[in-house]
């Protein structure tokens, strides 16, 4: 650092005195604490400088008195430094808390090794029973110890555990608890306890397992089975920040760390967590009231408190799905939440300011007297203090800046955790005593068309086992819930459809407290929830499958924004990686992922923001992006691997190969590779067959897609995979004319880019190869003649996609050109989709130009209606005869067959 730049010491030191008694009452009585001040108040104060001073301050590991006498020397050291250095503006905020925080870690750390040394010399090696391995006391930091974000006077939280049961191998022999226990009550002394030279640390144990009443310390084992059986809601919150603070390192730190996991994060989305939030906040905000400390700035209104909650909530909310959220610090987890979208960005900003502005006011509170307290003065000479330390003119104008950053605080705070008024609901649909002939006459007088059968469904819910055997909470939300459906629900073209789907929405959620807690938290999302299955009885059975996808409907903004997939990849990337230790984990992450972006663009479709051959491109670039996840996973985690990178490639056919995916549509798929090693062949069957395991194997959380494989060389009879050179000899020499026909829909969609440029190479030869039109239409025929047999329409409607006119004809008609002219036109060979390639047709002449645009049209009709009849499930997809007009499609048949369909 320039200490040109720098005020005089003496300037320095004079506002420090002037901001802190308790410097006035050190400094004055110890002159080489002064005279060190003076000349080491310029570097920053960090762990390795405090460490320095615990070694030169006479540190002796193997007597506890000494060791006492040295750390309490060394916090008087820190703290005269930090709020020198702080008080005048060379330290910020974080230089403050991890200094804090290193010092109560070096002094556990160093008090822990003293004291087991001594204890050790007495009773032995503690050994645990199952392992037979020396046991370790871990200490876990808990609450702004653990987050790294320690206030000046804090006390520290802390928990003792140890890993196994056993008993020490002294001849004075202890059980392993009772000599954990021993050291833990040492320790608390040696840190705890005020001496003529002061305190290290007040050390507060409440938060171990059954509190005060509890034991002082727990093994693993015991641990887990508290938190398992007897942990509250507030625990959960408390064990966010834990983290194991002594020793420094050890093997058994990750063995509990993931013990705790669960509890604290759970797999779910845990909306629960903001009623729990909600109700641990109003018992603080009652003490509070009931000690009247409104002016307290942790815990008051708008206070610091708030800012850590409302971080907090979305970290027990989504932690168990997202890694990124397990983070301890307040100010790390707040931009993290706004690029998640958790949190407006500004809103994040304001936040991260309003608590620097709260924690420096903390940190000068407690300078003045050195005593914990988060409490405004009351006198006007402290005051004024707080005024000048804060670096304001006077009280009155620090006031205005604090009211504006607890006002913003306090706004935040009510937006998540305030009780949310759903509007005006006749709660009278839904009271015990209601008959159904009363509850059909309401539904038919707000709009239901056949509300007897309405009521009836109604009824039959509330009769039910599942309704009356819900906990009590539960039946409460879905009591609440139940009213709002069916206003919201009255307000849709078809009440009873919407509600009747909603109510199957309900009833498969409803053993899951979460899900029912996410609709009774966010009203707002419900008008989005009811609109959407109003609009579509596939979306409802798609979100009944899959609740965890309610989630999406909170966020308009994000849920009617196209997909931007090298930011959805990289951060598919991001979030495998963190669970490579979990492939059972990986392949939830991809279902979500999968879920989550359909979903987004099902809302996207039927709100008409996406047009169809957008969305096909949409649904086809997700399958591409899991596909290459699916394959680089699979080959990671193969057992025998001959090099890093495989020469292999996924090919599509079928709606993927031809850019018009569905929802529902199934993937062709073959498997391609280009390797001279000796393995290859068998090395590639076998992550072929994992590839193909894990796109179409069920597990609890769905599956990523139904797929077809008969599409390679010899169909289901050939092989798995094939090399590029036995596929290039199967498709010149022994592929049938059915197969070429589906060449023309091939595309590479994931693996070695060279494999597939290769791939498409052998495409392009053999599409261009010159045939014998005669031959090529009979075999077309006998084709499309097999599909009409296996597709027989008895009925007076018509097949959108299989009659005569309809879609299969007009995607033979393409293939048919390709096929037929790519020899003289091998632009013909683009796979630039059916639309395109009919207009291209007709610019080269191939086709009467006219009639290649009506056929065009015709296609775009039929699969937009197809496409919203699916969405409904109506299927198979057939309309009255004579609603679309086919005579384009039956004109270009038979103008290039000379004979109808």
């Amino acid at each position: 650092m320039n200490t040109a730049n720098l005020p005089s010491f003496d300037g320095l030191l004079q506002k420090t005195l002037q901001c802190s008694r308790y410097a006035q009452r050190i400094l004055e009585t110890d002159q080489p604490l002064l005279s060190w001040l003076k000349s080491d108040y310029v570097t920053p104060c960090d762990r390795a400088e405090i460490q320095a001073l615990l070694q030169q301050s006479g540190l002796n590991l193997e007597n506890d008195a000494e060791l006492a006498q040295a750390v309490r020397k060394v916090r008087k050291q820190v703290m005269i430094k930090l709020i020198l250095r702080d008080l005048n503006g060379l330290a910020d905020l974080s230089e403050v808390m991890l200094a804090m925080t290193a010092l109560a870690e070096l002094c556990v750390q160093h008090a822990q090794t003293c004291l087991m040394q001594t204890m050790r010399q007495q009773f032995g090696n503690p050994i645990g029973e199952s392992s037979g391995a020396i046991q370790e006391l871990l200490v876990v930091g808990m609450g702004k110890l653990g987050g790294e974000e320690l206030n000046v006077s804090s006390d520290i939280d802390l928990i003792f555990v140890y890993p196994e049961d056993g008993q020490t191998d002294g001849a004075q022999s202890l059980s392993n608890h009772e000599f954990f226990t021993r050291l833990g009550r040492r320790l608390i002394n040696l840190i705890n306890e005020l001496t003529a030279d002061g305190y290290v640390f007040r050390v507060d144990m409440r938060l171990r397992p059954y509190g005060d009443s509890g034991a002082l310390v727990s093994s693993f084992a015991a641990l887990e089975e508290y938190l398992v059986s007897q942990g509250r809601e507030w625990e959960r919150y408390a064990w966010i920040k834990a983290r194991v603070i002594a020793p420094a390192a050890h093997p058994q730190i990750a063995v509990l760390m993931k013990l705790v996991q669960p509890f604290v994060f759970r797999k779910y989305l845990d909306f629960g967590a903001i009623d729990s939030m909600r109700k641990l906040h109003a018992q603080i905000r009652q003490e509070v009231l009931r000690r009247d400390r409104l002016n307290n700035i942790k815990l008051g209104p708008g206070g610091i408190r708030e800012i850590e909650f409302t971080a907090q909530v979305f970290q027990l909310i989504r932690g168990g799905q997202d890694a990124r959220l397990r983070l301890l610090p307040t100010r790390r987890i707040l931009p993290v939440l706004a690029a998640n979208g958790l949190l407006n960005t500004q809103v994040a900003a304001d936040l991260d300011v309003a608590y620097l502005f709260l924690r420096n006011l903390e940190h000068r509170l407690q300078y003045l007297d050195d005593q914990q307290t988060q409490e405004l003065p009351e006198k006007d000479e402290d005051r004024r203090i707080i005024a000048v330390a804060m670096g304001y003119a006077d009280y009155s104008a620090l006031l205005v800046e604090l009211d504006r950053h607890r006002k913003l605080v306090s706004l935040q705070f009510e937006q998540i955790f305030g009780t949310q008024d759903e509007g005006p609901i006749d709660a009278q649909l839904w009271r015990d005593e209601i008959t159904q002939d009363e509850l059909g006459s309401r539904l038919e007088k707000l709009g239901y068309h056949t509300a007897t059968d309405s009521a009836q469904r109604l009824m039959q819910l509330r009769d039910s086992s599942r309704y009356r055997q819900l906990p009590e909470l539960s039946k409460q939300r879905l009591d609440k819930l139940i009213p709002q459906f069916i206003a919201l629900s009255a307000q849709h073209d078809d009440p009873d459809a919407t509600l009747s789907r909603l109510l199957t929405l309900l009833e498969s959620i409803s053993r899951r407290a979460a899900y029912l807690a996410f609709l009774a938290e966010y009203p707002q999302a419900l008008q989005r929830l009811t609109a959407l299955v109003a609009a579509s009885s596939w979306a409802s059975n798609y979100l009944t499958l899959h609740p965890a996808l309610l989630d999406e409907l909170l966020d308009a903004r994000e849920m009617y924004q196209a997909p931007q997939w090298q930011q959805v990849d990289s951060n598919l990337q991001a979030r495998i990686e963190e669970s490579a230790e979990d492939p059972e984990r990986q392949l939830d992450i991809l279902h979500h992922v999968q879920q989550e972006q359909t979903f987004q663009l099902l809302a996207m479709d039927l709100q008409g923001l996406l047009p169809l051959e957008k969305l096909s491109d949409h649904l086809s670039d997700l399958a591409n992006l899991l596909l290459r996840q699916v394959l680089r996973l699979s080959w990671a985690t193969s057992r025998k691997r001959h090099c890093d990178e495989p020469k292999f490639a996924i090919i599509a056919y079928g709606k993927l190969g031809g850019r018009e995916l569905g929802y529902a549509s199934d993937l062709d798929l073959i498997f391609l590779y280009d390797d001279d090693h000796p393995d290859a062949q068998e090395n590639y069957a076998r992550l072929a067959q994992r590839i193909n395991t894990m796109l179409s194997s069920y597990t609890s959380s769905g599956r990523l897609y139904e797929t077809d494989l008969r599409l390679r060389p010899n169909g289901a009879s050939g092989l798995l995979v094939s090399s590029i050179a036995a596929f290039a000899e199967y498709q010149l020499k022994d592929a049938w004319v059915w197969e070429h026909q589906a060449l023309t829909r091939a595309r590479f969609s994931a693996g070695d880019a060279k494999v597939g440029a290769e791939f498409e190479e052998i495409r392009r030869q053999v599409l261009c190869q010159k045939r014998d039109l005669a031959t090529l239409r009979r075999e077309i025929l006998e084709m499309r003649k097999k599909m009409h047999d296996g597709h027989p329409n008895h009925s007076e409607l018509f097949d959108i996609k299989h009659d005569s006119g309809g879609m299969v004809d007009i995607e033979f008609i393409v293939q048919y050109l390709v096929l037929a002219h790519a020899h003289r036109y091998p632009q013909l060979t683009a796979n630039s989709g059916n639309l395109a390639l009919l207009r291209l047709a007709g610019e080269l002449d191939l086709i009467e130009p006219e009639l290649a645009e009506q056929t065009r049209t015709l296609y775009r009709t039929l699969r937009k209606t197809q496409h919203r009849m699916r969405l409904n499930n109506l299927t198979p997809c057939r309309i009255p005869a004579g609603e679309i007009d086919i005579k384009s499609g039956l004109q270009l048949w038979s103008t290039l067959f000379g004979e109808t369909a």
